[in-house]
């Protein structure tokens, strides 16, 4: 549809859109997130491309905003700034097609709501507001189009470049393994550079910030392969801000060692599996660390790292989030909402066995302190901590992993 002028008062009245579009408040963006990412599982369930997409976002109704209060009513061109090419490229890494960008159609529809209601507040003149719209609803989606075809066409060119070089035969060989495909062990061992015998602990390692310097997580898997045994790891770059890791080793992790090596580095994240034999433990371990790594992301977990082991029944319980936090409710009643402390005590009891004694040394207090402690508890909690010990255990497990509790306390395992 050839471009017409809107006359100079609608102009006016869409660069004064414009301008909220360009300030937009917290929760527009929230609801456009939200709108986004709830239209495609795949993208909400990746941390570091829903980061990305949510970033994607505000640059969109940020470069839309500009344009139209620079020259309002005017074609805008499609957004082909930093934004939009790293998700064309993050989208390729991942082995994704072009139909998961339809979830931007679903944004439109949540930045339309919101640019009427704008509309309807700025005018209520019938001809003005017919007039507005229809020039703005033409802009929005004529924008959105071009925007996502760039994006289509970008994706084909990353997807060439990714699939030249040894890059691209080590992330097959990978697939093919992960797939269970029949390829021969020493072949795929040639192409790794890594020996698919013995044990093998696998981790996943991310940033939370793609914008930083992305070199440090190459250093945070040669830190993870000296942790888990001291040989040098297999490391994969599974996106510009993730890498799959695989280290041989007896079983053991030096956590301690590995959460210090990142201390200075507050948004790296590790996801760790468990350790397992030949190429079906390369397999299981590198899945178990995947869904470690979506329920620190499903959580919105302030900890740095997770293991498997620590995290496969909170895992489970989170799974559907309304229902994991109806099921803490429930089970903590009052004593959700207390201190750290006190879900500190109770989760050491617990871990303890219910003795007493074992706990007050654990945490350095006299033994009548803790019996206060726990008296208060009993009359926070809907049941009392006797008839209720593992359900109140896994509960705190829970919000220790949405961010309730520090990382050093004892975990509750799955047995």
């Amino acid at each position: 549809m050839a471009w017409k002028e809107p006359s100079a008062h609608v102009r006016d009245l869409i660069r004064r859109c414009a301008q909220v579009v360009v300030n937009a408040q917290p929760e527009w963006l929230a609801e456009l997130d939200a709108g986004v990412l709830g239209a495609n599982p795949t993208i909400a369930s990746d941390p570091e491309l829903a980061a990305a997409v949510s970033v994607s976002n505000r640059a969109n109704m940020y470069f839309w905003g500009t344009a139209n209060v620079r020259d309002p009513g005017a074609p805008v061109p499609p957004n082909t700034g930093p934004e939009p090419m790293n998700i064309a490229r993050e989208l390729v890494r991942r082995g994704l097609n072009a139909y998961v960008l339809d979830a931007y159609r679903v944004g439109e529809g949540v930045a339309w709501r919101r640019l009427m209601e704008i509309a309807f507040e700025l005018t209520s003149d019938p001809a003005e507001l017919h007039e507005l719209l229809d020039v703005c609803s033409q802009s929005i989606s004529a924008f959105i189009d071009a925007t996502l075809a760039f994006l289509a066409a970008q994706m084909e060119l990353e997807r060439d470049e990714l699939t030249r070089g040894t890059h691209a035969e080590r992330r097959e060989t990978i697939a093919l393994i992960l797939e269970g495909a029949p390829i021969p062990r020493r072949r795929a061992e040639d192409r790794l550079g890594y020996a698919l015998t013995g044990s093998h602990t696998a981790a996943v390692i991310w940033s939370v910030n793609p914008d930083r310097d992305l070199a440090r997580l190459d250093r945070t898997a040669e830190a993870f392969g000296l942790a888990a045994g001291g040989a040098r790891p297999l490391s994969v770059l599974a996106s510009t801000a993730t890498r799959w890791v695989w280290a041989h080793g007896g079983g053991t992790v030096d956590t301690d060692t590995l959460l210090r090596s990142i201390s200075t580095m507050p948004d790296v994240r590790i996801a760790i599996g468990p350790t397992a034999d030949g190429m079906d433990g390369f397999r299981r371990s590198h899945f178990d660390a995947l869904s470690t790594q979506q329920m620190m992301a499903r959580l919105h977990s302030p900890q740095q790292m997770a293991m498997f082991a620590d995290i496969e029944l909170v895992a489970l319980i989170t799974a559907d989030a309304d229902r994991a936090a109806a099921f803490v409710n429930h089970v903590l009643g009052a004593f959700e909402s207390a201190s750290t402390e006190m879900h500190d005590t109770v989760r050491t009891y617990v871990v303890e066995q219910c003795n007493a004694s074992r706990t007050a040394t654990r945490l350095y207090t006299h033994r009548n302190t803790l019996l206060r402690k726990l008296s208060r508890a009993d009359e926070l909690l809907p049941r009392p901590l006797a008839e209720s010990s593992v359900d109140v255990a896994v509960a705190l497990d829970v919000l220790r992993w949405r961010g309730g509790q520090p990382a050093n306390l004892p975990t509750i395992r799955a047995r």
